[in-house]
C-alpha cells in the first residue's frame, strides 16, 4: 500500500487575509489537520483543529477543505505560487461567504 504524498504546505503556517476576516492556518507536519485562529473580523477569537482534505488543481494551486467542530464548512482554493486565496465557507447558522484575499507564509517560529 502506498502512502499518499504530503502536501507541500504540510508543517507550514499561513496568514489568509480577506476583506473583513484574517486568519492563521497552521498545517500539521503529517498533512492531515489544520489548526486555525481567526485573528480579525466578526469571527475573531474562533479557533480549532480540524482534519482536512486537499487536491492539487494546478501547479502550486490547491483545494483544501475541512469541517469545524461547530459544523462550519470551509473550502480554500489557495495559490501558493502567487500568494492568493479564495475561500467559500458556511457558518453553523448557514450564512454563506465567498472571499478573495492574500496568502502569506508565517515565519517558522510563528507556525509552531
Amino acid at each position: 500500500m502506498t502512502t499518499p504524498a504530503l502536501p507541500p504546505f504540510a508543517g507550514r503556517g499561513f496568514v489568509v487575509a480577506y476583506p473583513g476576516l484574517t486568519a492563521h492556518n497552521l498545517y500539521a507536519d503529517d498533512g492531515r489537520s489544520v489548526r486555525y485562529f481567526i485573528t480579525e473580523g466578526a469571527y475573531a477569537g474562533a479557533q480549532g483543529v480540524s482534519p482536512f482534505e486537499w487536491r492539487e488543481v494546478a501547479p502550486g494551486v490547491f483545494s483544501i477543505s475541512w469541517q469545524e467542530a461547530s459544523g462550519a464548512t470551509v473550502v480554500h482554493v489557495d495559490d501558493f505560487v502567487h500568494g492568493l486565496s479564495q475561500t467559500f465557507f458556511t457558518t453553523p447558522d448557514l450564512q454563506f461567504f465567498r472571499m478573495r484575499g492574500t496568502l502569506t507564509p508565517l515565519a517558522p517560529s510563528a507556525a509552531a
